[in-house]
């Protein structure tokens, strides 16, 4: 067993110190900066993984079509969906000077989907009279 222990200097949320256990023994094929580095990646995307399944879909079927493109189509969608809300994040963050580690994923999206129309289409003239989302969810 490997044991590597590093700091994230610059990250006002980092705890002082990590330890990462590996099976990975040679440092040659396995920096250990390499190594921290990766393992905060994959947080990051297991985090996303969490966002997608568990809050978006929020216990509904995913993926509903029957073709590989439209499941692709699908996919894509979920992942467009899912970065527009830390997109809307930031900007009413931004807005309001808030510091972006205070906001939440899950309560800007149950704002979002407060805010959104009830029904699923409307005619592209009311797209004319819907207020823009920044400003109603900022």
């Amino acid at each position: 067993m490997r044991v590597i222990e590093y700091a994230m200097p610059g990250d006002d949320q980092a705890l002082p110190r990590y330890r990462l256990l590996t099976t990975l023994l040679d440092p040659k094929a396995a920096p250990a900066l390499e190594l921290a580095r990766l393992y905060h990646q994959r947080w990051e995307i297991e985090a996303v993984f969490d966002e997608l399944k568990t809050h978006l879909r929020q216990g509904r079927r995913v993926l509903r079509s029957k073709t590989p493109e439209l499941v692709q189509q699908e996919f894509y969608g979920w992942v467009g969906a899912h970065y527009a809300v830390p997109w809307l994040l930031h900007q009413g963050a931004s807005r309001h000077r808030l510091p972006h580690a205070e906001l939440s994923f899950k309560g800007h999206l149950e704002l979002l989907r407060r805010a959104q129309p009830r029904s699923g289409a409307f005619p592209p003239r009311a797209a004319q009279t819907q207020t823009p989302m920044v400003p109603r969810v900022a």
